[in-house]
């Protein structure tokens, strides 16, 4: 038990090292609004792993992934989520105020927490990629003679630690590098880069068989 743990933690902790959409919108965030707007969007994102581990024990996964119908609604929805995150970007990249988003400044005016929250709880939550992830890699770690729910929200606690302080961190490097960051041309850029991000992830999503 205790070397199937340790192996969960390593293969977790690679997982979330490795970058991706989660990386991307805490970035985005953290610049938009400051270190508050990163961490909100961090938690958001880190409490969609508890509904993807909800799906696993319960056997939706299985459903989702057994009906074509199910799964492409799913991935359609997490896709078009995507490319909507990346449009909001890319438009503000256009404008031609002192700063992207509406109301980004260096004092943090651009944060709301709902919205932060609503963000990556969402782009967690709706992506399948995570629910296949979950659903092929969660049941090698869960006893079968124990109730799996709770042995699967266990499990999706820990990552939720996990990825909780690595994009924590994450948040507190793009803050001190913030007023950089808000520059002007520097924002816009990093606007235009984080929007067509975005929108790639959402189009391979959506693309993907």
């Amino acid at each position: 038990m205790e070397s199937a743990l340790l192996a969960y933690l390593v293969a977790i902790t690679l997982l979330t090292l490795t970058p991706g959409m989660d990386t991307v919108l805490v970035i985005r965030n953290t610049t938009r609004g400051g270190i508050k707007d990163g961490l909100a969007t961090n938690l958001g994102i880190c409490s969609g792993l508890f509904v993807h581990a909800t799906f696993t024990s319960v056997g939706i996964s299985v459903i989702l992934l057994h009906s074509a119908f199910a799964f492409g609604a799913l991935k359609l929805a997490g896709a078009c989520y995507l490319i909507f995150l990346g449009v909001v970007s890319l438009r503000s990249a256009s404008r031609r105020g002192e700063v992207g988003l509406g109301a980004v400044s260096t004092s943090g005016d651009g944060f709301r927490l709902v919205r932060s929250l609503r963000e990556g709880f969402f782009s967690n939550a709706l992506n399948p990629k995570t629910i296949v992830f979950y659903m092929a890699f969660l049941p090698q770690f869960i006893d079968a003679s124990r109730p799996p729910l709770f042995q699967a929200l266990g499990l999706a606690g820990i990552h939720f630690f996990i990825a909780l302080l690595w994009q924590g961190l994450l948040a507190s490097m793009v803050e001190r590098a913030r007023i950089f960051l808000t520059r002007t041309r520097v924002r816009r850029a990093l606007d235009g880069v984080v929007g067509s991000l975005m929108v790639f992830f959402g189009i391979m999503l959506a693309w993907d068989r």
